[in-house]
């Protein structure tokens, strides 16, 4: 599981500058999320790391349209 919260956390850091502290937040919380998934059954450490940078975008709202700035014209 180690290995998969790493690669998320490199890929996160790389998509926006954050600080240390929003990076420990986002590790602490994507560690939660992925140790539920895994006592779920979930093994597949490349699906872990899909799941865990979805669970990121989503909290952090980046996945969100018009968040991002989408108007729709």
């Amino acid at each position: 599981m180690e290995a998969a919260i790493d690669r998320i956390m490199q890929t996160y850091d790389l998509l926006a500058n954050r600080t240390s502290a929003a990076s420990a937040e986002a590790r602490a919380k994507v560690t939660n999320y992925l140790n539920t998934l895994m006592e779920a059954g979930e093994k597949d450490t490349h699906r872990l790391t899909v799941f865990g940078l979805t669970y990121l975008r989503e909290l952090d709202g980046s996945v969100d349209p018009v968040k991002s700035g989408y108007t729709g014209l």
